[in-house]
């Protein structure tokens, strides 16, 4: 049923609900734009997200210096030997190595074409170590639980009693949730694309997704065509039919998407057999037909898991860095293939970053850590944020090397969302602790 504003808002009222308890994107969400914002243009967020809680703060380390000591001192057996220094547009004192396991990027890097973004983590408000100890600001819920942070950063706030993923209130904000295409998942569910008005189009590595009755036996795709066009038009009840409408939606749109990869180019790039460089493979496949799909906007979701290293991190750690490094360095290179680079921007999101302090074997949950933005949009060659000091018992130690950030996670994703198209004025309503802060975007965009 479709209502106007003045219903929606007597309903309201009706409900005991306050029109001024509305924030204005709940208002655009249920009654549609105004103002409708012209995009124009296409673009699309890849969202790589690392499972487990990255130890993100080896991915980058001081050379040289007192940095170096307190690092060496801090990390114990997990500091990392040989870094590759990093010519970084930002100076910092010690100079920045890069984990050698993260060598496929580098060039990247220097192209400007890959940033860092440091000191990132949930954070509700500018927090000191004293805020801290003596909580005279509200600290976030649950720090170091995997699933509630997992939330956090998919959500880009605090769990509320109604929830949604900032990537699917993107697409809402921009009326594109109406585009099966513009929300695309190569790992089932998530919470970042479940938005109130639009969920994650399923899309399995090789691309193309086959519903076995329809394709192959001519007969047989006849005869259960029949039978299901007899049952799904013969629903009365309003819950058979909303399911009857999103079983058939769901074909279509298999089959919608099918026929646009079908003519998707050959690429001359080549994909590593890694799970992750199958997905960003199947990304590209997409991104390079996104014509026929009659979509401006798309998010896309792809993920590694593997990343709580309580134990054999030595091992385990730079192998994992090393499989993300080859997936975005070969993403990077389909991109400019496809001469879409400066249109699609990847980024990193993880449950949290690990304590500095080895338990003899890997690492423990922590807060602050460092992600990545790539992209030809990306102002790359430097490190925005804040690169934070290891220093075990510093001044932004709260125990055993857990981190305090420097910069937000909702300023993060507030700057992945400007780009994205959404306007200044609507970040707040998106991203509701961006009001406590002084800057409500980072300056990584060209």
């Amino acid at each position: 049923m479709s209502i106007n504003r003045r219903q929606f808002l007597s309903l309201c009222l009706k409900g005991g609900v306050s029109a001024a308890a509305l924030t204005s994107l709940q208002l655009q969400a249920l009654t549609g734009s105004v103002n409708a914002i012209e995009l124009g243009d296409y673009k699309a967020l890849v969202c790589v997200f690392l499972y487990g809680g990255n130890d993100s703060l080896n991915m980058l380390v001081p050379l040289e210096g007192e940095q170096r000591s307190l690092y060496e001192q801090s990390r114990q057996n997990l500091a990392v030997s040989a870094p590759i220094a990093l010519n970084s547009a930002t100076n910092f004192a010690g100079g920045v190595g890069l984990h050698p396991s993260l060598a496929p990027i580098k060039s990247v890097f220097d192209s400007s074409n890959l940033a860092f973004v440091g000191g990132l983590g949930t954070l509700l408000a500018p927090t000191t170590l004293d805020d801290y100890k003596n909580k005279t600001v509200t600290i976030p819920k649950h720090l170091f639980s995997h699933n509630d942070q997992q939330a956090s950063w998919m959500y880009g706030r605090e769990k509320q009693s109604l929830n949604s993923g900032w990537g699917a209130r993107l697409l809402e904000r921009l009326e594109q949730q109406d585009q099966f295409a513009a929300n695309i998942s190569l790992d089932g569910t998530n919470l970042w694309q479940t938005g109130n008005q639009t969920k994650a189009f399923a899309l399995n590595k090789s691309g193309i997704s086959k519903i076995n009755a329809f394709s192959d036996y001519k007969p047989r795709m006849e005869h259960v065509t029949t039978i299901m066009n007899r049952i799904m038009s013969n629903t009365v009840h309003p819950l058979s039919s909303a399911y009857a409408d999103s079983f058939k939606s769901a074909i279509n749109n298999t089959q919608a998407m099918n026929n646009a990869l079908e003519t998707a180019p050959a690429l001359i790039t080549s994909f590593s057999d890694t799970s992750l460089s199958e997905q960003l493979a199947a990304v590209a496949k997409t991104i390079s037909v996104q014509s026929k799909l009659s979509t401006q906007r798309q998010v896309f979701f792809v993920s590694m898991g593997g990343f709580d290293t309580h134990d054999n991190q030595l091992d385990t750690h730079p192998a994992l860095l090393s499989t993300l490094a080859q997936g975005l360095s070969e993403f990077d290179s389909a991109m400019k293939e496809l001469d879409m680079a400066d249109k699609v921007t990847a980024f990193t999101m993880s449950d949290f970053g690990r304590t500095l302090t080895s338990n003899g074997d890997g690492t423990d949950h922590g807060w602050a850590g460092n992600q990545i933005v790539m992209g030809g949009a990306v102002k790359g060659g430097n490190i925005y944020g804040e690169l934070l000091t290891q220093h075990l018992d510093g001044p932004q130690d709260t125990s055993g090397g857990r981190l305090i950030p420097s910069v937000a996670n909702e300023q993060y994703f507030a700057t992945l969302a400007q780009w994205f198209g959404v306007p200044s004025s609507e970040l707040v309503d998106i991203f509701p602790n961006l009001s406590n802060f002084d800057h409500t975007t980072l300056d990584f965009f060209v």
